[in-house]
């Protein structure tokens, strides 16, 4: 069943893009790489050199040089640094690393200044994205129903660095723009009732589990997004890869999908 699901979307996907075979430049080779390696070959892709802690000097490579697209998946202290590497040797650069994006300004500037390519989700995956769209339309509504609270809950495996996720903050911060009774995010459950509380679990294997619970007196409106693996996420990487080879500025998933 799982296979199916990611075969189905891998076909919506190549309905949605298809383009040129690329030569990419991995960098980040965990478990995310060596899924996101999978699909790009089955793609038709080649890649190019992947890179890790343990062998930053192919930044220097012909190699890293040749390539077509970097799509970057570290950690929160190496992610910019990378990002000024492909910048230097002008590669547009995807990225789904989270935890560093107080600095997301910077790297708009240099897409702008330098005619640089970046293109950035805190996740990739077609099914999180389309519950970005639900999440946006429900807290609109919810805004006129101020007998509502909400809140939201997210969990991940136990080698995610940063909490609260990515995911869970892009889904905050949606929350906060079209709901007025709530003006900040708290990575603990809220304490005022401006407060957005956020709880954020690690263990295990879970590769993506999130809530967002609006609570009454009389009753409750929960909506989840639960991942099942890492290859949605991966296949949304290839995919924008594909799609911001050919194109210039700072992007997203709403400019690959449209919503």
């Amino acid at each position: 069943m799982r296979r199916l699901a990611f075969t189905v979307a891998n076909q919506y996907f190549c309905a949605v893009y298809s383009s040129k075979v690329m030569n990419i430049a991995l960098i980040g080779y965990g478990k995310m790489g060596h899924e996101i390696e999978r699909i790009a070959l089955e793609r038709g892709h080649s890649i190019a050199c992947a890179i890790d802690i343990n062998n930053t000097e192919l930044f220097d490579s012909e190699a890293f040089r040749r390539a077509d697209v970097a799509i970057e998946f570290t950690s929160p202290s190496t992610a910019y640094g990378n990002y000024m590497k492909c910048f230097a040797a002008h590669i547009p650069v995807v990225s789904g690393t989270t935890g560093w994006t107080a600095r997301l300004p910077e790297i708009k500037a240099i897409c702008q200044q330098q005619d640089q390519t970046f293109f950035y989700s805190s996740n990739f995956s077609l099914g999180v994205n389309i519950f970005f769209a639900v999440n946006r339309f429900l807290a609109e509504k919810m805004n006129a129903f101020p007998q509502y609270d909400v809140r939201m809950k997210e969990i991940h495996h136990q080698q995610k660095l940063d909490a609260p996720s990515g995911t869970a903050i892009t889904l905050a911060n949606d929350i906060i723009s079209e709901l007025g009774r709530k003006d900040k995010w708290v990575g603990h459950e809220a304490q005022k009732d401006n407060e957005l509380g956020i709880t954020s679990e690690r263990y295990g294997t879970v590769a993506g589990y999130h809530e967002v619970v609006y609570e009454s007196e009389v009753d409750s409106i929960r909506i989840i997004h639960d991942a099942k693996s890492r290859a949605g996420f991966a296949l949304g990487a290839v995919i924008a890869a594909e799609y911001a080879a050919t194109k210039k500025g700072f992007l997203g998933m709403k400019d690959l999908l449209g919503f």
